[in-house]
């Protein structure tokens, strides 16, 4: 059975850093899209940056170009999203999510087959 598990939330003051971790059980996603999605109290899940590992393509929603950065280690199935300045507009739970198919980062949270749990982050102003 497939498992995402996201960790690293938290609280944190406004221009600090997190890393987020989704580490994934089950199967291997060595040649897989992943991608990370946030979303806010009542608003709709969105994408936040997603890469695909056989192509190296990586693509960020602009508002987090420059301050997110998405890596992985492959000996632990761990994707890990950096996340450096961040902002009060940052604040969401945030998820790492899995394409079985297809080597294109896609922004649609539809295009994803598999979630993790989420993780909160709070940014304070």
């Amino acid at each position: 059975q497939v498992q995402l598990v996201e960790s690293g939330g938290g609280l944190v003051q406004a221009g600090g850093s997190l890393r987020l971790s989704c580490t994934t059980s089950g199967r291997t996603f060595s040649s897989h899209t992943m991608a990370w999605f946030r979303q806010a109290p009542g608003k709709e899940r969105k994408f936040v940056g997603g890469t695909n590992w056989r192509t190296s393509n990586t693509y960020y929603e602009d508002s987090v170009k420059g301050r997110f950065t998405i890596s992985r280690d492959n000996a632990s199935n761990t994707v890990y999203l950096q996340m450096n300045t961040l902002k009060p507009e940052d604040t969401a739970v945030y998820y790492c999510a899995v394409r079985s198919v297809g080597l294109t980062v896609v922004r649609a949270p539809g295009a994803y087959d598999y979630w993790g749990q989420g993780t909160q982050v709070t940014v304070s102003s």
